[in-house]
């Protein structure tokens, strides 16, 4: 089984990733919750099943098992002991962070039509964004729809505004880190991202300051 990656990122924080390379026979060969079965009959998506099976084979690197993760009233998942858990996959891969502070991570493929719908989730970024390199805009980009994504994991809020609500701060992208602010209602905070590349993916995990 392909676990792409196993580390502590931060004191109490341990990412894991998967590269999805087996049948959804073998990565089915794991004990799952009875309403786990009815929700990987209901998803149409081979690709979709397969990302949902290697989270549990994730859970099951890092010491967990399906029985340990449950969602909140807002679908936010959470371990059986306390620990917060933040899931994302990707086509080819998916991640887990399990934390004791609360955290979020997102997986983006790169590509250019995030140039195509930047105007959807970025706004006084463009003020430090340069869309006349190409490449660098596209990869500036990725880093912030995955800190907005990762971000909103965190807080999972009805009315929150990737646009509106979440800004991320001007960072630089050889430094792999940077810092994003929410005021949205009672909520005004700062956050710390990380963020890496993995082969045609940008992975980012946040937290809160």
């Amino acid at each position: 089984m392909p676990l792409y990656k196993s580390e502590e990122v931060l004191p109490g924080t341990r990412l894991l990733i998967w590269k999805i390379t087996e049948s959804e026979e073998e990565l089915g060969a794991i004990d799952l919750k009875p309403a786990c079965h009815g929700r990987i009959d209901r998803m149409k998506s081979s690709q979709h099943r397969r990302g949902f099976l290697s989270v549990r084979w994730l859970l099951k690197e890092a010491g967990y098992t399906d029985f340990d993760l449950h969602y909140d009233a807002d679908g936010k998942p959470y371990l059986e002991d306390g620990n917060y858990i933040s899931i994302t996959h990707s086509y080819g891969f998916s991640a887990i962070i399990v934390s004791d502070r609360n955290v979020g991570i997102d997986m983006e493929l790169r590509r250019e039509k995030v140039i195509t719908i930047a105007d959807k989730f970025v706004d006084r970024e463009f003020a430090y964004l340069d869309p006349m390199h190409l490449d660098t805009y596209m990869q500036m980009l990725i880093v912030i729809w995955g800190v907005k994504e990762a971000v909103f994991k965190m807080i999972s809020r009805d009315g929150l505004s990737f646009k509106q609500h979440m800004d991320v701060l001007p960072f630089e992208y050889a430094s792999g880190n940077g810092s994003a602010k929410v005021i949205f209602e009672e909520i005004n905070k700062n956050y710390r991202f990380l963020f890496e590349e993995i082969e045609d993916f940008t992975l980012v995990y946040s937290f809160e300051n």
